[in-house]
């Protein structure tokens, strides 16, 4: 199998690029070995030494890894794991979608709010390996959670950030401020 590896934004974060997908519908975010379900190849990935989150997007896998371990002793190993594990995995594998649920309850306003993101922001952010969370939108005051490499990416506190605030402003509501969400 041919495996590109492609730095982004984050330093701590790198795209494995493979001729396969990996996720045929969607794009699955894992933070810890308990969240992976029945992907095994995610199963896997978390027992290299260093890895701090995954995601799986189309023919992509991003990993995060935490920042005392350097990408050299852990790439070897990572290439090592998609090669072996790969020819069991399922690219149309089921995760439980509760993206899907969160976003059939959310109000309108972050409805609107969620389809500019759809169309504007997220591309780039999944191209990178990562995406963006609404968290609330209250008093012309929305909070945003980062997720995949972009939530450990110093970049998204600062130039990202600036931008989602630019084009909810032009697009939504020129009132509107955007922060980051505390981590609990």
């Amino acid at each position: 199998m041919d495996i590109q590896i492609q730095p982004t934004p984050n330093p701590n974060a790198l795209k494995f690029i493979l001729d396969k997908p990996v996720k045929n519908e969607g794009n699955s975010s894992y933070k810890s070995p308990m969240d992976c379900g029945d992907n095994n190849l995610a199963l896997t990935l978390f027992t290299v030494r260093g890895v701090d989150q995954l995601h799986f997007y189309d023919n992509v896998i991003t990993i995060t890894k935490f920042g005392y371990e350097d990408w050299e002793s852990m790439e070897p190993t990572i290439i090592d794991y998609i090669n072996s594990e790969y020819p069991k995995h399922d690219p149309n594998y089921f995760d439980p979608d509760p993206e899907a649920e969160r976003r059939a309850n959310l109000s309108p306003e972050l409805k609107e709010i969620e389809a500019i993101l759809d169309k504007t922001i997220r591309p780039g952010l999944q191209g990178d390996g990562g995406d963006i969370q609404t968290i609330s939108f209250e008093d012309n005051i929305l909070l945003v959670q980062y997720q995949g490499a972009c939530g450990t990416c110093p970049s998204s506190t600062t130039g990202t950030l600036e931008a989602i605030k630019a084009i909810l402003r032009d697009e939504y509501n020129p009132d509107i401020d955007v922060y980051i969400a505390p981590s609990y």
